[in-house]
């Protein structure tokens, strides 16, 4: 009956161990009414008698019996219900551990939820500030948190609280090296992500700070990929970007020293003379929350997690333009199958998602052709010559968005090891582009690429059309094009009548321009609105399509998988440009349709992950979350989908990019 009573109230209890939860078990009684009602008490380890088990209750048990067992801290040092005075008014904190010396004064405070509640850390840090506890402790079973309160106004992340032989200041500064991160990245042990932590910081220090948040969190992303890249690539070097007990004013003096360091690695993302402008507090705060983290993982989705956040406050979608989740970019992928020997491009590359996956697919097959296994650092390590060749001279991104492409080379750089081809460039406006190289400050950030890019012009000289094998993008939907300009270089640019618009919304445009970019037998993934596949107002736009190029397959996209930037109706639409050899013209060929079924975000916007039977989460083979959808099946953890439906498709018709059994 016990375990229905957990199994019922859809605990969440990841912070403790099946160990702690049957010890819990063991002090629970039951008790029925006269009615046929059961209810819970279970035996406090405080004041050791029977209090009723309620879901609060639950978890204040456990991490009580955490910090007796786990901590070592003796039952006469703790307190539950604590009386906190706020002038006339008293209030009672969960728990509170006792000074060893002043053993009348709160040295750690915790402060409890239910497994589904997420508040409490402000009433948390009011009981801190009123005792005078310098440490305080939040958890609702699921996620944890650990501050060291420096003052009434700055409360920093630490890694874990002392143990009753320890004090702060050996927590604070033990040195860590790449290894220490990995057992303890707080995105796995208080099961956070790098989006809840950004949004932590701007509630508690940055929205303060009188600094541009987009800069400032970039600059310390950046700095700390550096970091963790050079402890990878050689294992005994300490972390730098750490506070190892160190003054404000040294750690920023070290923090600055390493951003200076990841710039001359990665150029051409700051200006040459950037400097962190948060101030010596502020950055301490940030880099206590930061530092515990694992950024590098095999497929860097906790970076684009917390870009794609950053960026949307940055008006991104204002202009119509929305990251790509990366399940679907995977689906995409995995159904056009580039390989090494193939150059492929994103014209409206937003974070780079998926010439980012792209690398990955295609680093894949060269890994599997080695027998090299990938790792969780995968990202971080070094790679074979092929894999930075390929990035070096196959894969390239535009966008039109400053910051984006800022966003887009930190990625190339960082998985190319310093190679890049992102160019900040409006793909539509093509004729403007010979302009924009000649511009100095440009030229001297992406000339390299610009000369690689100029080698795939169909033309020597023109910039209307290019030979890739590739195109996956994502372009905005939103806004109109109103230049005539513009619109007159296009054949879309006219109606179905055959006239010239004065308004032509930006998508359409971007269908011909990224056929223009594909050579003969090239295939393009491109997603659109709905409405593109069904308005009968749209017809001529689909007549275009279906001139120049064999419609592979449309993906319908469950409406919420753009939320909460926005819940346009979306599909992705395949296709293969018509050639002798690799796609030959016919008039009457087979279509495949599907229609993603699973919604994987909520109303909300927030991703709905794969659990177990018992509402514990699913993780990969690298420790990551596996977002539940029915795209395509993820390492043998789900089932079959989408893509594996195409892929059989495709081989019946023998398409030229799939491989034959």
């Amino acid at each position: 009956m016990i375990d229905n009573f957990f199994k019922d109230k859809n605990f969440n209890l990841e912070q403790f161990t099946d160990k702690e939860i049957l010890a819990l078990k063991n002090r629970i009684t039951e008790k029925t009414t006269k009615t046929g009602k059961i209810s819970y008490n279970i035996k406090c380890f405080i004041r050791e008698k029977n209090v009723a088990l309620k879901p609060e209750e639950l978890v204040r048990q456990l991490y009580l019996y955490k910090l007796i067992h786990d901590y070592d801290y003796p039952v006469n040092q703790i307190a539950v219900e604590y009386s906190v005075s706020f002038g006339r008014e008293k209030k009672r904190a969960d728990i509170v551990v006792f000074d060893k010396q002043n053993t009348t004064a709160p040295y750690i405070i915790v402060e409890v939820k239910k497994a589904k509640l997420k508040d409490g850390k402000e009433q948390l840090k009011s009981y801190c500030n009123a005792t005078g506890a310098p440490i305080g402790v939040w958890t609702n079973g699921k996620q944890i948190s650990f501050y060291n309160r420096k003052d009434p106004n700055y409360f920093e992340d630490i890694p874990n609280i002392p143990k009753y032989t320890e004090k702060l200041s050996d927590i604070l500064s033990e040195r860590w090296n790449i290894a220490d991160l990995i057992q303890n990245d707080k995105l796995v042990t208080e099961r956070k992500s790098l989006k809840d932590l950004i949004l932590e910081m701007e509630d508690e220090v940055l929205a303060n700070a009188g600094v541009d948040v987009f800069e400032e969190v970039f600059k310390l992303i950046f700095t700390k990929l550096y970091d963790e890249l050079e402890s990878t690539r050689n294992k005994t070097r300490h972390l730098s970007f750490r506070n190892y007990g160190d003054t404000d004013t040294e750690l920023k003096d070290r923090i600055q020293q390493l951003f200076v360091n990841a710039q001359n690695k990665w150029e051409g993302v700051f200006e040459e003379n950037a400097k962190i402008m948060l101030s010596s507090s502020h950055l301490s705060v940030c880099v206590s929350s930061l530092q515990d983290v694992k950024l590098f993982n095999s497929n860097l989705d906790v970076v684009d997690d917390a870009f794609e956040y950053l960026m949307s406050k940055s008006s991104k979608g204002e202009k119509g333009q929305y990251f790509t989740p990366r399940y679907v970019i995977d689906m995409c992928v995995k159904m056009l199958n580039p390989t090494k020997d193939e150059t492929m491009i994103d014209t409206a590359s937003g974070s780079c998602g998926f010439p980012v996956h792209t690398m990955f697919h295609v680093w894949k097959q060269i890994l599997d052709e080695k027998g090299i296994k990938q790792s969780h650092l995968f990202t971080a390590e070094e790679k074979p010559t092929e894999c930075e060749d390929y990035v070096k001279s196959k894969v390239f991104a535009i966008d039109f968005d400053e910051k984006a492409v800022r966003v887009s080379r930190t990625l190339n750089l960082i998985a190319g090891d310093g190679q890049t081809n992102v160019l900040h460039l409006n793909t539509l406006d093509y004729e403007r582009w010979d302009e924009t190289v000649q511009q100095e400050e440009w030229t001297d950030t992406y000339n390299q690429g610009w000369k690689r890019l100029k080698k795939l012009r169909q033309s020597k000289n023109s910039n209307y059309a290019f030979q890739f094998d590739v195109l996956m993008a994502n372009p905005p939907f939103a806004g109109d094009i109103k230049e005539s300009r513009i619109i007159t270089k296009f054949e879309l640019g006219k109606n179905a009548k055959g006239k010239y618009q004065t308004k032509v919304g930006r998508d359409i445009l971007f269908i011909e321009r990224n056929l223009n970019f594909l050579k003969p037998g090239g295939r393009m993934a491109v997603v659109l609105p709905q409405g593109r596949f069904n308005n009968s107002s749209d017809k001529y736009i689909r007549d275009y399509i279906a001139e120049h190029c064999r419609i592979l397959a449309v993906v319908g996209l469950h409406g919420n998988v753009f939320k909460p930037h926005t819940g346009t109706k979306t599909s992705v639409l395949f296709v293969q440009k018509w050639d002798d050899e690799l796609c030959p013209k016919v008039e009457d060929y087979p279509i495949f349709f599907a229609t993603m079924q699973e919604p994987s975000k909520d109303n909300s916007g927030d991703k709905i992950y794969l659990k177990d039977e018992n509402g514990s989460p699913i993780l990969d083979e690298h420790g990551h979350l596996i977002v539940k959808h029915d795209l395509y099946n993820h390492d043998g953890k789900t089932q079959d989908g989408i893509a594996e439906a195409f892929i059989e498709f495709a081989k019946k018709e023998k398409l030229s990019f799939v491989g034959k059994d």
